[in-house]
């Protein structure tokens, strides 16, 4: 193994998974820190569900990730984040680089969550989101994770016990390897890194591929194959992004409120597909429920694919946390989501969208997925990924996306590129 990758949220992970696959590493995501050892790749994504839970849990459970690609062989550690940079306010990302740190022996990281593909650039430090200063953006009412400064040399500086510095976008362009020798010798053990577009991550993937761990989001991983190639550590293939031809009907499960989603849905509501909105108060309340909304999407799967969304406006969702609270808000949505998952693939769903990184991690581990292989990608962060089903039955294929990801078609681009016919 090259690369062993720590991923904070599950389709966070599928998110990096693509892009090493689109530089032609063969790579398998596991979804949680498997007891049976690690699958043979040049990269292994092991997907964490621990972008949310309290810092001390994500650092054990990210130690213990650790240890299973260390005893694999990694030769490089990845610590993946959202390109939004969000977690809690506590962390995790500054506890987890700091143990990861530690753990590895090295004193020295970057932190970049730039992906200039999907409008997520570093400049002077400040995350933008297009071209808004991610503070200016809908991740400000983020119902989990609100993020509120776009500073990230602060903001993970507020997180992290080690010194954070900046690498600015000039002096990657001008000596990369000669600003981070001068950042170690001023003291800086993280360094957050410009970067504007798909050149930058390039020069950044070079200067660091031989750094014991990096911390980013996805888009420097899009580096990393050329620059493990120019070591020697890795070969050029061409059937990384092979995955088998599935026949059966589909469904988009969507539990993501962010912008984007909210337009996805829309989108397809508007197309006059069908479509069933959940309600989180009616499920508290027991007024709706899985098997509920299953006898009306299964019979409907015989005219076409079908969405399953709990997906709304900012101020519907206040409103829910207001009255439930914010954990138990989500959870009432992602494990009613989870069962009507499950509920669709005994169904006989076998192309399934999920959108949102909370509802992708409830789903895979509702239906018991272990392990995915991952494709080529729909859009810049989302694959379709493969797994085989516990039962020995036919493969299942999965979208995993990103609640922020994708255009305002994504839903029908993506069943379509499976091999659904949609009007």
């Amino acid at each position: 193994m090259i690369l062993g990758v720590i991923a904070d949220d599950f389709t966070g992970a599928t998110d990096v998974a693509s892009m090493l696959v689109r530089g032609g590493m063969q790579t398998v995501q596991v979804l949680g820190v498997p007891d049976t050892g690690l699958p043979e790749a040049d990269a292994v994504v092991v997907a964490l569900k621990t972008r949310t839970v309290p810092a001390a849990d994500a650092v054990a459970q990210s130690l213990q990730a650790l240890k299973a690609l260390q005893d694999a062989g990694a030769r490089q550690i990845y610590f993946k984040y959202c390109s939004t940079f969000d977690s809690t306010a506590e962390g995790n990302i500054g506890p987890v680089t700091d143990a990861l740190m530690q753990a590895l022996g090295t004193d020295f990281s970057i932190a970049c969550p730039a992906f200039p593909e999907n409008g997520r650039t570093v400049f002077r430090g400040h995350l933008f989101v297009g071209d808004q200063l991610l503070s200016d953006s809908g991740m400000r009412q983020h119902p989990l994770t609100p993020m509120t400064d776009a500073n990230l040399v602060r903001v993970l500086q507020s997180q992290s016990a080690q010194q954070v510095g900046l690498l600015r976008y000039d002096a990657l362009r001008a000596d990369a390897t000669g600003r981070i020798a001068q950042l170690r010798t001023e003291g800086v053990r993280i360094a957050v890194a410009d970067a504007i577009d798909n050149a930058d991550l390039l020069t950044l993937a070079e200067a660091c591929a031989d750094l014991p761990l990096l911390t980013a989001g996805s888009g420097v991983a899009l580096g990393l194959a050329p620059a493990y190639r120019r070591r020697g550590w890795l070969q050029a293939g061409d059937s990384a992004a092979q995955l088998a031809t599935v026949q059966g009907p589909a469904a988009v499960l969507s539990g993501s409120c962010s912008e984007a989603t909210n337009a996805q849905v829309a989108r397809w509501v508007a197309d006059g597909r069908r479509a069933f909105a959940l309600d989180p108060l009616a499920l508290h309340r027991g007024e709706q429920s899985a098997e509920h909304w299953l006898a009306q999407a299964v019979p409907a799967l015989a005219s076409g694919p079908v969405l399953l969304y709990a997906t709304a406006a900012p101020e519907r969702v206040q409103a829910v946390q207001a009255e439930l609270g914010v954990e138990a808000a989500g959870k009432v949505v992602e494990d009613t989501l989870a069962a009507v998952a499950r509920g669709l693939v005994q169904a006989g769903v076998r192309r399934l969208v999920v959108a949102g990184g909370e509802t992708s991690g409830a789903v895979v581990q509702a239906l018991a997925v272990r392990q995915l292989r991952i494709g080529a990608p729909i859009c810049p962060g989302v694959p379709w990924t493969q797994a085989d089903l516990p039962d020995g039955g036919q493969a299942l294929l999965l979208a995993l996306k990103s609640g922020n990801f994708g255009g305002v078609d994504f839903f029908a681009q993506a069943l379509r590129e499976a091999g659904v016919a949609l009007a």
